[in-house]
């Protein structure tokens, strides 16, 4: 694979990061970092043997690939800016503020026949690549997403900001139309709900219900399957997965049941999730073919999570910082 020019856009706290797997992949040249914090771009830059700027559009012109990983209210902006220069992009989830935008970048990257990749980067957790060879037409899926506030992320509410990493699962693993929605959800340290709760009944049948919450002291990044005979249980964070299957008793004891849950640990070889992503984004490149994370698929997660933050909202759900019933901090967990 011939080396492929990048940059990144926004070398903050996941950016860096971005910066850094480049800056050590042998099929790309960091050929530059954006960051609005000149004394920030410049740190990273000469940590990474690369050049500084502190507007996205000095990089035009100059590479063949970007990674934006700014707040998302400027997503699209700066997307666009690089689609129509043929720059490929890989922007950080959410694709964009709004459905209107995404379906924009799509349109103008399926125009110029561009790699659009969004980073659902758990997509690339050994858990989830794993959880595809033994998942099949799940009834019922829980999800719990939670931890600790980030002052850092105030642009969005914690829909678009946490859950929307298992809606994208959800969407992908079910494979079928949504019927209806249940939300609510609780304003606690910002204008946007903090807390949300969202049970989604698919067509198909499945239901799945998802918790996120970012005022929880301890981060927790679980999923649970259950499907016929077989019980699934993921964690993102270590990663890990169980999987519980009924099987019958050839010959069960008087009074007991005629069958047992037997459970099986998992071994999952471990990677970093943003390597294998970053790694895909240039092979899709090189390759000319599409990537996982498509921007139709980005859409999607984002067109549903709009929906329920709108619901939140729509409804009288999201209370005032001064006025949360006790009974909703419920949903941050035990």
């Amino acid at each position: 694979m011939n080396s492929i020019r990048v940059g990144v856009v926004g070398v903050g706290r996941l950016g860096q990061h971005h910066a850094r797997l480049y800056y050590e992949m042998p099929n790309a040249q960091l050929v530059g970092v954006v960051d609005t914090d000149a004394s920030r771009a410049a740190k990273i830059a000469r940590s990474y043997g690369t050049h500084a700027y502190t507007d996205h559009r000095q990089l035009l012109g100059r590479v063949d690939a970007v990674s934006i990983a700014v707040p998302t209210t400027s997503h699209h902006e700066i997307a666009r800016d690089f689609l129509d220069a043929g720059v490929h992009v890989l922007v950080e989830k959410p694709i964009t503020a709004t459905v209107p935008e995404a379906r924009d970048l799509v349109d103008r990257a399926r125009d110029k026949n561009l790699v659009l990749q969004v980073g659902h980067v758990e997509r690339f957790n050994a858990a989830i690549v794993r959880l595809r060879e033994v998942v099949r037409d799940p009834v019922f899926i829980e999800a719990h997403r939670l931890g600790p506030y980030d002052p850092r992320v105030q642009d969005i509410g914690v829909v678009l900001d946490l859950m929307i990493h298992d809606l994208d699962i959800v969407l992908e693993i079910v494979q079928s139309r949504v019927k209806t929605i249940d939300a609510v959800g609780v304003a606690i340290f910002t204008d946007k709900e903090d807390i949300a709760n969202a049970r989604i009944h698919f067509e198909n049948g499945c239901i799945a219900n998802l918790t996120a919450s970012r005022i929880t002291p301890k981060k927790t990044r679980k999923i649970r399957f259950f499907q016929e005979d077989t019980y699934i249980s993921v964690d993102y964070v270590k990663p890990g997965m169980e999987i519980y299957r009924k099987q019958p008793v050839a010959h069960p004891a008087p009074g007991t049941p005629p069958v047992e849950i037997v459970r099986k640990r998992v071994r999952l070889k471990w990677h970093e999730p943003l390597r294998a992503e970053l790694e895909h984004f240039l092979e899709c490149i090189a390759h000319g073919v599409p990537p996982q994370i498509t921007g139709e698929k980005a859409q999607d997660a984002l067109a549903l999570a709009v929906t329920i933050s709108e619901m939140i909202r729509g409804n009288g759900r999201a209370y005032p910082h001064a006025a949360v019933p006790h009974q909703a901090m419920s949903l941050t967990g035990s």
